[in-house]
């Protein structure tokens, strides 16, 4: 069967058209604010934090900027691999990298907490439970990961800076920049270790996978 690969393919269409929504109806809504407030991914320590957070946080973004980034890398991205792994497969994917990236960011959130009511900063440990964790970044994450592990010999063309990269070395690079940038505190409006999550749990299924002669590379 021939398959019309500039044709975006119904999953990956479909995910951006729902952020897509979700972005408008907490800009515009009146009761926007009350979206975020109940299906972003809050601290489990939090009053606010429902278990069906960490599905519901990567259909909300903080901004146009925020969603562009992420919707543009899910297509560049998703569309190859949809057509590779096939559309159920790769939603099955997708959703396992996001859920895996809030529930590494969970983990770390509630360390970190712990560590502030240790310290009696409660100002801190405060803070940490009104922060939400929004974004699909942790699942694109883990479909960079899912093309340079199939195709770690593609160039990827940076913008800045303008280099090409193997993806193998790009998805690498990228990882052990985002666990510097976690470990050390830098940019700490962005939730690297979600973005690890994504990786993580991307390479754990993609190898699952791979065992059990469902994929090969």
């Amino acid at each position: 069967m021939y398959i019309r690969r500039n044709i975006t393919p119904p999953v990956v269409k479909n995910l951006i058209i729902a952020n897509c929504v979700a972005l408008l109806a907490t800009e515009l809504l009146p009761f926007g604010s009350d979206i975020i407030e109940r299906f972003a991914l809050f601290n489990v320590e939090s009053p606010q934090f429902h278990s069906y957070q960490v599905f519901t946080y990567m259909f909300l973004h903080g901004g146009v900027s925020h969603l562009f980034f992420n919707m543009f890398a899910l297509w560049m991205f998703g569309r190859q691999l949809e057509y590779e792994l096939g559309s159920q497969r790769f939603f099955t994917y997708y959703m396992v990298c996001g859920i895996g990236a809030a529930l590494l960011q969970l983990g770390v959130g509630y360390a970190e907490y712990a560590h502030a009511v240790d310290a009696r900063d409660m100002y801190e440990a405060v803070h940490l439970l009104r922060i939400p964790t929004v974004g699909a970044s942790g699942a694109v994450f883990g479909l960079l990961l899912a093309f340079g592990v199939l195709h770690p010999n593609n160039v990827i063309m940076l913008i800045f800076p303008p280099i090409a990269l193997k993806a193998k070395w790009f998805v690498l690079i990228y990882a052990l920049m985002e666990l510097f940038f976690g470990v050390k505190g830098y940019q700490s409006g962005v939730a690297h270790f979600a973005h690890l999550g994504g990786l993580l749990w991307g390479l754990a299924l993609l190898y699952w996978w791979k065992k059990r002669r469902n994929i090969y590379f």
